[in-house]
C-alpha cells in the first residue's frame, strides 16, 4: 500500500542508541505485536539489526504497520541501526521523520552517550528531525531481584555479575538529561511491554506535528495531539513465596520402630517363636487386638484353675487405663518374688534380631513351675489361645539386665510365624514384603485375627489388582492416624512415661517418640536418666504447645493455629530439631493470617507481623518470616502510620531491608508526583487555549484529554 492518498500517511521512524540497550527487541515488540518472556531476554545477546525488508517479505508484519493515530491512517516504518558508534548510519537517517533515542535503564553510560554522542550524530544528519528519549529495560527496575533472573546469572559463567540497585537509572536522571538536550522521554519494557505502543504512537504525533508545520495546507493532520504523557509504571506488588513443607518421614519413623522394636510390652508366642511388638501401635492398627489387648485380667490370677480359665468363650472389650495400670494392680494384689529368668538357643525372629529390649526367651511360652505369671487367661479363639501378664528380664542397649512387664499372647497353630510377621510388617507399615509367597497364610492368619485391611490387600495380590492396594494403604494409613490420636494421644492408652510441664502432665509412648523425633531417641537410650523414668520435667513448655507437638509426632499433622500462640511453639519445634513441624507451623500460620486479610482489617496483620518478624527469625522458621517481611514491605506506608514505635524497635538490618524494598518504591512515588505535576499544569493550559479558542474563535487542535499512559519531560525552552 502505497502513501498516494491524502488522508494515508508514511512515517519513518529509526531507532538509534549504544548496543545492547533493547532497541532490536523493542523494534521487534511492536512490528511483531510479540511480548517476550524471561528466559527469551536472559538468552545472550547477539548484535542484530532489523532490517527495513521485513515489510516487503512478511505480509502480516506490514499489516500491522497500520494504525490510526488521532483519526490519521499512519503506516509506521520502523528503521533499527548499529549499536556500534564507528559505523555509518547516514543512510538511515535520511529522510526520517522521528529518531528514537534508546539507552538501557541499566546502563547509566549508555545515558550518558546519549548526551555525549548520540543526539550531536542525529543532529548532523537531522537537524529538524522531532527526537524522544526511550528509556529501555524498565522491568529491570523491579526484577533485579527476582530469584529467576539472579538464578541466570548464577547458573552461566562466574565472570557475569547481575544487575545491582547501583547499575540503574531512576526516572530523574534520565529526565534531566531529557531536559538538557530539550527532548520528550519514555519508558517501555518488551518484558511486561509497557509504554511500548505509547512510545511508538507518541512518535508518530510527533513526526505528524512536525509534518503538519510544512503542510499545514492538509486538513487531515488538523486533529493531531501533541505527545501525550506517559503514566508511571507501578511494579507489581511482591508476591510472597508459598511456604514449602519437607516431606512426611512418618513411614520411614514406623519402619524404624519395626526394625528397631524399643521398649516394646507385648509378645506373641507363634510355636517356638517369639516376636515382640508394641501394644498402643497394636491397638491403634487394628480394633480387634484393641480389644484383645484391652481384655480385663484384674480376676485372672494364678489361683485359677485351668478348668474356670476354659469357660470364657472370648476376649471381651474393656475400658482403657492409663500407662501404668498393669503395675498398680500387681503392687496392689502381690508383689512378684522372683524374676521370670530364661534361656533361649534359638528360633528368636530373624529380621527383628536389633531389637533393643524385650529379649523373651523359649522358657516363656512354656508353663515351667518356675514361671511366676501375674494374670492369665485361657482365650477361645481361632487365634489366639490366650493372653497373660508376666515379669521379664531386658536388656537394654548397655548390655544390663531390667525387669519389665509383658504381655505375652499365645497364638494358635492356625497362625504360622512367617505368617504372623507379614501381619505384623502390614500393621506398622502398611505393606508386606513381596518376596514371600505363602501369601494364603497371611490371609488365614489376616481372616482369623480379623483384619479386613489386610484380606482386601491380600486378596488383591491373589487377583492381580494390585493396581488397588495404593488406594487401600492410603485409607488405612489415614485410619491409624486417626486411632492413635483418639486413642493413643486423647486417652493415653498404654502410656509409658509422663511429661511433667509447666501447667500439667500428659502422657506419652516412649517407643513412638524415640522414632519420630531423633532428640527424644538420644533422651530415650543410652546412660541418660529418662530413658528408665517414667516422669520425665520438661520446664518451659506448656500443655497446649505439648499436645500440638505430640499431635504431630503421633499423627504428622498441625491443627488450625493462632498467630498468637505459634512462637512457642516454633522454639519448642526447633529446640528438638523438627523442621517438618516448623515447616507446618508456618503454613497454618500464613493460612490464618490471609484469612484474617480477607476477611478483617489488615492492620491487625501488619501488627501481627511486626512481633513475628525476630521470635520467628531466632526459632529458624525463615519462610515464615519471610512472608512477615514481605507483607511489611507491601504496606510500609500503613506500617509507619499505625507502629512507628513498634518499627523502630526492630533490628537496623530489618529496618533497612524495609525501607529498601518498600512497596510502591520512593521512586515510583517521586515519579507519581511529577506525573500527576505534568497533567494539572498541562489540563490547566488546554482549558486556557479552550477559552482563547471561544472568545476569539481560533482553531483548538487537541484532541482527547492530555493523561496519557509515565512521565513525560517537557522540552526546555
Amino acid at each position: 500500500m502505497d502513501n498516494t492518498e491524502h488522508h494515508q500517511e508514511l512515517v519513518k521512524c529509526v531507532v538509534v542508541g549504544d548496543t545492547a540497550v533493547g532497541k532490536t527487541r523493542l523494534i521487534c515488540a511492536r512490528a511483531c505485536n510479540k511480548q517476550l518472556s524471561l528466559s527469551q531476554l536472559l538468552t545472550t545477546h547477539v548484535p542484530t539489526v532489523w532490517a527495513i525488508d521485513q515489510y516487503r517479505i512478511y505480509k502480516d508484519v506490514l499489516e500491522r504497520s497500520w494504525e490510526v493515530v488521532d483519526g490519521v491512517n499512519v503506516s509506521l516504518r520502523l528503521w533499527d541501526t548499529f549499536g556500534d558508534h564507528e559505523k555509518d548510519r547516514r543512510f538511515a537517517y535520511g529522510r526520517s521523520d522521528v529518531v528514537l533515542l534508546c539507552f538501557s535503564l541499566a546502563s547509566p553510560n549508555s545515558l550518558r552517550n546519549c548526551k555525549a554522542m548520540w543526539y550531536p550524530e542525529i543532529r548532523r544528519f537531522c537537524p529538524n528531525t522531532p527526537v524522544i528519549l526511550v528509556g529501555c529495560k524498565n522491568d529491570l527496575r523491579f526484577m533485579y531481584r527476582d530469584e529467576a533472573y539472579l538464578d541466570f546469572f548464577r547458573e552461566r559463567s562466574p565472570f557475569l555479575r547481575a544487575i545491582r540497585k547501583s547499575d540503574l537509572v531512576m526516572p530523574d536522571q534520565a529526565r534531566g538529561i531529557a531536559r538538557e538536550i530539550g527532548v520528550t522521554y519514555y519508558e517501555t519494557s518488551v518484558l511486561t511491554y509497557y509504554g511500548v505502543n505509547e512510545v511508538f504512537e507518541n512518535a508518530i504525533r510527533a513526526a505528524l506535528l512536525a509534518r503538519r508545520q510544512q503542510r499545514f495546507w492538509m486538513t487531515n493532520l488538523k486533529k493531531v495531539q501533541r505527545p501525550l504523557l506517559q503514566a508511571p509504571y507501578c511494579p507489581p506488588k511482591p508476591v510472597a513465596r508459598p511456604v514449602q513443607v519437607c516431606a512426611s518421614t512418618f513411614d520411614d519413623s514406623l519402619r524404624w520402630l519395626l526394625t528397631n522394636l524399643p521398649h516394646t510390652d507385648v509378645i506373641f508366642v507363634v510355636g517356638t517363636i517369639c516376636i515382640p511388638a508394641h501394644r498402643f501401635m497394636l491397638a491403634a492398627a487394628s480394633p480387634s487386638l484393641h480389644r484383645l489387648l484391652c481384655t480385663d485380667l484384674t480376676g485372672e490370677l494364678n489361683t485359677r484353675s485351668a478348668s474356670e480359665s476354659s469357660m470364657v468363650s472370648s476376649f471381651g472389650e474393656a475400658t482403657s487405663g492409663d500407662f501404668n495400670e498393669d503395675t498398680e494392680f500387681l503392687i496392689r494384689v502381690e508383689k512378684p518374688s522372683s524374676l521370670l529368668v530364661s534361656q533361649s538357643r534359638g528360633g528368636v525372629w530373624e529380621q527383628l534380631k536389633r531389637r533393643s529390649s524385650c529379649q523373651v526367651l523359649t522358657s516363656a511360652c512354656n508353663n515351667s513351675p518356675s514361671q511366676r505369671v501375674c494374670a492369665n487367661r485361657e482365650l477361645n479363639h481361632p487365634a489366639f489361645s490366650s493372653i497373660r501378664v508376666q515379669q521379664v528380664e531386658d536388656m537394654d542397649t548397655q548390655g544390663r539386665l531390667t525387669a519389665s512387664l509383658q504381655t505375652v499372647i499365645t497364638l494358635s497353630k492356625l497362625v504360622t510365624p512367617q505368617a504372623m510377621q507379614q501381619t505384623l510388617m502390614f500393621l506398622y507399615t502398611s505393606i508386606i514384603d513381596s518376596k514371600f509367597t505363602q501369601i494364603q497364610e497371611i490371609r488365614q492368619a489376616a481372616e482369623f485375627m480379623e483384619l479386613p485391611e489386610l484380606q482386601v490387600y491380600v486378596s488383591n495380590m491373589q487377583s492381580h489388582e494390585e493396581f488397588l492396594n495404593p488406594e487401600l494403604k492410603q485409607r488405612y494409613k489415614q485410619a491409624v492416624r486417626v486411632r492413635l490420636n483418639e486413642l493413643c494421644l486423647s486417652q493415653g492408652l498404654f502410656a509409658d512415661v509422663i511429661f511433667q510441664l509447666d501447667d500439667g502432665c500428659i502422657p506419652a509412648h516412649k517407643p513412638l517418640l524415640m522414632a519420630r523425633c531423633d532428640m527424644m531417641r538420644a533422651m530415650f537410650s543410652g546412660d541418660f536418666r529418662e530413658g528408665s523414668a517414667k516422669v520425665i520435667h520438661f520446664p518451659g513448655v506448656k500443655c497446649e504447645v505439648f499436645r500440638v507437638l505430640l499431635c504431630y509426632l503421633y499423627c504428622d499433622a498441625v491443627g488450625p493455629l493462632s498467630p498468637h500462640r505459634c512462637v512457642d511453639l516454633l522454639e519448642l519445634a526447633n529446640r528438638l530439631c523438627l523442621p517438618r513441624l516448623i515447616n507446618l507451623v508456618e503454613k497454618r500460620v500464613v493460612e490464618e493470617l490471609v484469612r484474617i486479610c480477607t476477611t478483617n482489617d489488615n492492620n491487625d496483620v501488619v501488627e501481627i507481623c511486626l512481633k513475628l518478624l525476630e521470635p520467628c527469625k531466632l526459632h529458624n522458621a525463615d519462610q515464615l518470616a519471610d512472608w512477615c517481611m514481605s507483607h511489611l514491605c507491601t504496606n510500609y506506608n500503613k506500617l509507619c502510620k499505625m507502629s512507628p514505635k513498634l518499627l523502630r524497635t526492630l533490628h537496623p538490618d530489618n529496618q533497612d531491608y524495609l525501607m529498601e524494598n518498600r512497596w510502591p518504591p520512593v521512586w515510583y512515588l517521586k515519579d507519581f508526583d511529577y506525573y500527576d505535576k505534568c497533567a494539572s499544569e498541562r489540563e490547566r493550559e488546554e482549558r486556557v487555549m479552550f477559552k482563547r479558542g471561544s472568545n476569539g474563535g481560533g482553531c483548538l487542535c487537541f484532541g482527547s484529554s492530555a493523561r496519557g499512559a509515565t512521565v513525560e519531560v517537557a522540552p526546555s525552552s
